[in-house]
């Protein structure tokens, strides 16, 4: 079986390889780690992401599909009045992800765990993510529709996703499920979207 940056227990060897970078005006440095997505760099959407949208002054956000935490970090450090909850299920992640926060001093702010630690009753103000899209459709709308009702009443979920990996039919399908989706932004092939609850 092909491993995947979404294995639960990625088999490559675990080498690590830091980078520092500028997310809102804040310098951060992550560790990054082999069988994790984007390692040794940020990744092209993400950075559109930062570039398009500023998270608001406070609230509870979870970053789904955290990686090694640069979202949901990025919020940490720069809203002062914010708590972030990272999901992810690759458990070198998890590890790296939470080391980061440790090294940044935020993890009173941040902490990184799989979907079955976060409390059941635990509702977010925003939602962020640069979505796992290669888990395919059904596991990825699987996915929306168990953390979407977790906003609270008014909350939004932003996510950016690749118009070539199915941005916009991605759009109209979160609509179509009662999740009215606008597009904010569209930038080098990257669609910036936004879905309120109701």
């Amino acid at each position: 079986m092909t491993d995947h940056y979404f294995s639960a227990d990625p088999a490559a060897a675990f080498e690590r390889e830091s980078f520092t970078t500028t997310i809102w005006g804040h310098e951060l440095t992550f560790e990054t780690g082999s069988g994790v997505f984007s390692k040794g760099h940020l990744d092209h959407a993400t950075a559109v992401l930062f570039r398009e949208l500023e998270p608001p002054a406070s609230g509870r956000f979870l970053d789904l599909g955290c990686g090694y935490g640069p979202i949901g970090l990025g919020i940490a450090r720069a809203v002062p009045l914010s708590s972030v909850i990272g999901v992810e299920v690759n458990e070198r992640a998890i590890l790296l992800a939470n080391d980061n926060a440790r090294a940044a001093g935020l993890s009173g702010q941040f902490v990184a765990c799989t979907a079955q630690q976060v409390p059941s009753d635990l509702v977010f103000d925003e939602i962020w993510s640069n979505p796992p899209i290669r888990i395919g459709k059904d596991a990825l709308h699987e996915l929306l529709l168990t953390w979407l009702p977790r906003l609270a009443p008014g909350g939004r979920a932003v996510m950016v996703v690749g118009k070539n990996l199915g941005a916009d039919s991605l759009q109209r399908w979160l609509t179509d499920q009662g999740w009215p989706t606008e597009r904010l932004a569209s930038v080098k092939g990257f669609r910036v979207l936004e879905a309120r609850r109701p």
